[in-house]
């Protein structure tokens, strides 16, 4: 893909995840393993792969971790910078905050926890056609009564920003995607959070700025909950979610030094981490195993996590939960319906149930 000229990116990774507790205790969400590599990997990706090439990273929380993995960039094809955010800057204020690292006339953000197949190279195609100040991604969902709506008329314009209501005017919410003329990112204050949804693009339209938007219907989910992070990972394993960090596809990624017997059964988009152990008769199922976990004989484990280094021993059943690092489930336990049970916690042989029967 030729280059996208006169477009770099900035992609907000500051949060602490904590829908996703006990995962993001050890680690950021934007690194958690997903499809067999960090998150944050496969939009770096798609980034490249629309002919982007310098990235900047608002981070916070565990802010090291990010350029510990990536470095300069160079191994995805990247320029890669980054920024740390001292104090809680909120939405804008985060994109302010990296506004001296900038350099080109468009600026494209992405919110980090963001798993979508929007064109990239479409939605600055929009923006720079309608000359606009800022062109949002929106995204039609099948529920709009959980999201923001925004209305767009017949030229596209944006003409409101709506909060969650049970009855909503439109099916277009904001899908955390914008491009920015960068002379609108350093027209916000600086030093102080600010919000994009509540206060600087209200702000643009009641200043007469053209806000723009691009609307399709690609495949979107926000990750942030242990539900979605579990699907999108085995939507990515699957082929059905976008990414240019897999070469392969298929029912599931079992990572190098992982252990599958040959009587277990391992489908629907599970990873298998490395080093990992699922043990004859097991079953995985749209699982994510983190490296180093074990799943024992004739266990079940369904859409759910397993951290590093966890254990479901012989015959219990996970199914909707997450497993913190290096906790161990006892055999013939029942974990179903959002459980979660942190790090290294133990839990004793048939020491919770759901059904009646032990």
């Amino acid at each position: 893909m030729s280059e996208l000229q006169g477009v770099e990116a900035v992609v907000l990774v500051g949060g602490k995840g904590t829908r996703l507790r006990p995962l993001t205790l050890s680690a950021p969400k934007p690194m958690l393993p997903t499809a067999g590599v960090p998150f944050l990997t496969h939009l770096l990706s798609r980034i490249r792969e629309a002919g982007i090439t310098h990235v900047v990273l608002g981070t916070s929380y565990k802010a090291e971790v990010f350029e510990e993995h990536f470095g300069d960039g160079a191994a995805l094809g990247l320029e890669l910078e980054y920024v740390v955010e001292e104090v809680p800057l909120d939405t804008a204020g985060a994109i302010r905050n990296v506004a001296h690292k900038l350099r080109e006339p468009d600026v494209m953000v992405f919110n980090g926890d963001i798993l979508s197949g929007v064109d990239l190279r479409a939605v600055v195609g929009t923006h720079r056609e309608a000359g606009a100040d800022v062109t949002l991604h929106l995204v039609r969902v099948d529920d709009p009564r959980r999201f923001g709506c925004v209305p767009t008329d017949a030229d596209g314009r944006v003409t409101a920003f709506l909060e969650k209501t049970e009855d909503p005017p439109t099916d277009q919410i904001n899908a955390g995607c914008y491009v920015f003329r960068r002379e609108v990112v350093e027209g916000i204050p600086a030093g102080r959070p600010v919000s994009v949804e509540r206060e600087t693009f209200p702000g643009l339209l009641a200043s007469g700025a053209r806000v723009q938007g691009h609307v399709d219907s690609s495949y979107w989910l926000d990750l942030g909950t242990p539900a979605a992070f579990v699907r999108g990972s085995a939507d990515l394993v699957l082929g059905v979610a976008p990414t240019a960090a897999l070469a392969l596809r298929g029912e599931a990624l079992v990572l190098g030094g992982a252990e599958v017997h040959p009587d277990a059964v391992v489908r629907g988009g599970a990873t298998i981490g490395a080093g990992c152990t699922v043990a004859a008769g097991a079953v995985v199922d749209g699982a994510v195993l983190f490296d180093g976990a074990v799943v024992g004989e004739a266990a079940r484990v369904e859409r759910s996590v397993l951290g590093a280094n966890s254990l479901v021993q012989a015959g219990a059943v996970v199914t909707d939960a997450v497993i913190g690092d290096g906790a161990v489930v006892g055999a013939r336990c029942e974990l179903v319906g959002g459980v979660r049970v942190w790090p290294g916690v133990v839990l004793p042989e048939a020491g919770v149930r759901f059904s009646a029967d032990v």
